[in-house]
């Protein structure tokens, strides 16, 4: 088992996969690895989703992951907590990880102990770096894309004060009101109808 500690910064890309590669690559970047994953959420039967917001649902969820990264399959259960203020910042996020062998028996039991899966989110990862920044690029299948920096203690990027600061020079085409966007809570709508 693993615990992480770390912040990240998410924004969403408003322009085509193919535009955003050329300007990275134009940049300076160069494409690293590439990853993909496959995430199912379960929640407690006895929520009632009616009543609770969409980061009240996600709060309560597990996901259940299932990674390709350079050909190797990892396959992990994940519980996130995030400390979200008033206008949707991250202040800070930590996940605990536990690695299993078999996605299907731990849906399995995640069903018999009193879960439900309510979605599943499925994206390809390319991570494109340059001087030691990697930013992560997630294209969502059905959805958005979306560049991912986490903070990296002893660099230039430790807070997410720092994060903003580089991606605003930048000048990467991206929706700039939003520096923390939530996949999961965005696709949960999208099932919710919200």
């Amino acid at each position: 088992m693993s615990i992480k500690e770390s912040n990240e910064v998410t924004v969403k890309i408003i322009c085509t996969k193919q535009e955003l590669i050329k300007i990275l690559l134009d940049k300076g970047f160069k494409e690293g690895r590439k990853f993909s994953l496959d995430d199912y959420y379960f929640i407690p039967n006895d929520i009632d989703k009616d009543k609770m917001s969409t980061r009240e649902i996600l709060s309560k969820a597990i996901i259940l992951r299932y990674i390709i990264d350079n050909g190797e399959v990892v396959q992990k259960i994940t519980f996130k907590t995030k400390n979200i203020d008033e206008e949707g910042n991250i202040l800070s996020q930590d996940s605990i990880n536990c690695e299993i062998t078999n996605i299907d028996d731990a849906k399995k039991l995640f069903k018999a102990i009193g879960y439900t899966e309510i979605m599943n989110i499925k994206e390809n990862d390319v991570v494109y770096y340059k001087d030691n920044l990697e930013l992560a690029l997630k294209f969502v299948k059905n959805g958005d894309i979306l560049i991912e920096i986490e903070t990296e203690e002893n660099t230039d990027w430790n807070t997410i004060e720092k994060i903003k600061e580089i991606i605003d020079q930048l000048n990467l085409p991206i929706e700039k009101n939003n520096y923390f966007v939530k996949k999961a809570e965005i696709e949960l709508n999208k099932i919710l109808k919200r």
